[in-house]
This record gives structure tokens, C-alpha cells and sequence, in this order.
């Protein structure tokens, strides 16, 4: 029989982390561990204000549902999976932290890294960004500075936030992606592009609503810059539509449901053509090690969680100039603390 556990936690950022979408001084984290013998998984969720997603809300679900979850006979993850998108219908954010924490414990049970569980071979993947979330412009250089990065995720709220990419370019010849979180209009995407061109930016996340698929696609035409999807792709079956509008997809295991469905996502994007990132939203060690297990199947990578926050719940990553790695030990090859501690991954 299963033991299931659950923590709440309050991670602080290392500098307050504003987006299109407001501004976080703590990012809220559920984790959950399962445990079978001397084993123990353990999975993640980000509570998300814009997803109506609260860590009190999944701990009331999850022990309203505890004894299911307990008696559940872990003989494959990904039917585990199943089983919990059925019992938890809707929850995807609780579903995959149950899903990480399953993949985790079963790959310690057959005494396998994650990713040879899941038949990786390789281990090289892209490098992580450093993302830079929208501040004034002495400040987003004072971050800039402080940690020197080969590639930056900048956050843009605003049409106007161009002048902002201006002055980080007089400071860094480092690759740039930005990230509008829905923020442009048309016109004011049209009108930026030549400029972030100019200003070498390689990639764009979600310039317009997520709704506004025929522009989308008309931008996409008019794009130099591959643009990739981020809150029009949320789960498998919004993989199909973006074909047409977007150059690529940025999957997220919290949003999507877990490692399971987001290996389907990853297929079906491959047969469509399409590129495709894996997203952080925050994640501490435990998130982002199930993604960089991931890592080696995809194009580009946003692994930055940790790294943006002041105290972490665990080790076994390792970033070295942009590459991260995770420790070479069964499951998912971390450590949980239990508690919040200064973080170190150098």
C-alpha cells in the first residue's frame, strides 16, 4: 500500500518576479510524496492566482481522496496516470504532481535514473534560459548583471517594454527570448518584430490571447522569428491547433498533467513539425528535475525555477553556465530537505 504525504510551502524569489499578469514576491508549492517500502517519490505542483489554483485547494482534494490514492498498486506509471486524471477530473496541476512523484518512485523501484526508465539514451539537451522578469531598467540590468547568462528569457507586459530590451542589449551580446504572456495587440506584434530582429531575439512566447488563433497564424507568416505557444498550449488536445498558428509549443508538466501526457504532447508535436520547449512556472528542484530528465527529447528549455528563487526544498541539480544536470541516482535523483534552505547549485 502506498503512503501518501503532502507539504505547503512559500518559496521566495531571490527579486520580485512581475509578468503580464501581475507580480509575485513567493511562489506557492505543493509537494507530494508517495512511499512504498523504502522508497520514496516525490512530485510537485505550483499554485498558479491565474489558474484559480491554490495549494489549500489540492491538499482538501487530495485527502478527500486519499484512500484511493493509497490502495492504487503502482505496477505502471503510466496507468497510474489514468487513474488519477479519472479520480482527480479537471485538476491537472494536482495530477501531475501525483504523476511525477509516481514516475518517481517506480524508476527507484527498478533502480534506474528517470530518463532510462523512460528509454532517454542521451543525455545532451538544450541549454536553460535565465529569465528576467519585467522590472525598471536599472534593476533588470542590476539582474542582468548579477548573474551573466549566454541566454535570457526577458518578460515583456507591454508593447513599450521594447525600450527595456534597448538597454539589456547595451550590457549583454547573450542570446534573448521573450515572453509576453498574452500582452500584444496585432498591431503592436507586427510593428515590434523588425525591432526585436534587430535586437537579436530568437524567440517569442505568446504575443497575443490565447484565443486569437487567425491572427496568430498571420503573425506567424509574418514572423522571422519562430513564436511559440505557451497559454494556447496547456494540455494534449491544443497540440493539433497550434500546428497552424505557432512555430512551436512550450509544454509544461504542471499544466499539462504530468511527465505522462506531456512524452504524448512531445510525440505528436514531432509528427506535426513542430519545435517544442519545456516551461518552468516556478518549479523548485523537484519540478525542474522531472523536466531536464525530459530535456534531452526537446528543443529548447526553460529550467530556471530554482534558480529564481531565494531558499529551495531540495537537491540534485547542477547548472553550469546554462547546462543543467541532475544527480546520477535512481528516480529522479533528488534529495528533499523537508524544509526551505539557501539554495546552491553551482
Amino acid at each position: 500500500m502506498l503512503q501518501l504525504r503532502h507539504y505547503s510551502f512559500e518559496l521566495p524569489f531571490e527579486y520580485p518576479f512581475t509578468i503580464s499578469k501581475g507580480t509575485k514576491t513567493h511562489q506557492p508549492a505543493l509537494v507530494v510524496s508517495l512511499g512504498l517500502r523504502h522508497w520514496l517519490g516525490y512530485g510537485e505542483a505550483p499554485a498558479i492566482q491565474y489558474y484559480d489554483v491554490s495549494v489549500a485547494g489540492m491538499q482538501a482534494e487530495l485527502e478527500a481522496k486519499r484512500l484511493p490514492v493509497e490502495r492504487y498498486a503502482l505496477t505502471d506509471p503510466q496507468r497510474f496516470w489514468h487513474f488519477l486524471h479519472h479520480l482527480f477530473p479537471g485538476n491537472n496541476f494536482l495530477v501531475a504532481a501525483l504523476d511525477i512523484a509516481g514516475w518517481d518512485l517506480f524508476a527507484q523501484m527498478r533502480n534506474m535514473p528517470l530518463r532510462r526508465l523512460l528509454g532517454i539514451a542521451s543525455d545532451e539537451a538544450p541549454l536553460t534560459d535565465y529569465t528576467l522578469g519585467t522590472d525598471t531598467a536599472e534593476r533588470m540590468i542590476g539582474k542582468l548583471q548579477a548573474h551573466p547568462w549566454p541566454l535570457y528569457k526577458i518578460k515583456m507586459t507591454r508593447a513599450e517594454d521594447i525600450s527595456l530590451l534597448e538597454e539589456l542589449r547595451k550590457h549583454t551580446g547573450s542570446a534573448f527570448r521573450i515572453d509576453a504572456n498574452e500582452a500584444f495587440s496585432f498591431d503592436e506584434a507586427k510593428r515590434l518584430l523588425p525591432e526585436l530582429e534587430k535586437l537579436g531575439v530568437r524567440l517569442i512566447e505568446q504575443p497575443l490571447a490565447k484565443g486569437e488563433w487567425d491572427a496568430m497564424a498571420e503573425l506567424k507568416a509574418l514572423s522571422g522569428i519562430p513564436v511559440f505557444a505557451d497559454e494556447s498550449c496547456v494540455q494534449e488536445q491544443d497540440v493539433s491547433r497550434c500546428a497552424a498558428a505557432f512555430d512551436g509549443i512550450n509544454i509544461k508538466l504542471t499544466k499539462c498533467g504530468g511527465i505522462t501526457p506531456a512524452l504524448r504532447m512531445i510525440a505528436e508535436a514531432r509528427q506535426r513539425g513542430l519545435k517544442i520547449m519545456l516551461g518552468s512556472m516556478n518549479e523548485s528542484t523537484i519540478g525542474t528535475a522531472a523536466m531536464v530528465h525530459l530535456s534531452p527529447l526537446v528543443d529548447e528549455l526553460d529550467a530556471d525555477g530554482p534558480l529564481l528563487l531565494s531558499e529551495d526544498i531540495a537537491e540534485g541539480l547542477r547548472y553550469e553556465n546554462a547546462k543543467v544536470s541532475t544527480a546520477q541516482r535512481p528516480g529522479m535523483g533528488i534529495r528533499f530537505w523537508g524544509r526551505p534552505q539557501a539554495r546552491s547549485y553551482f
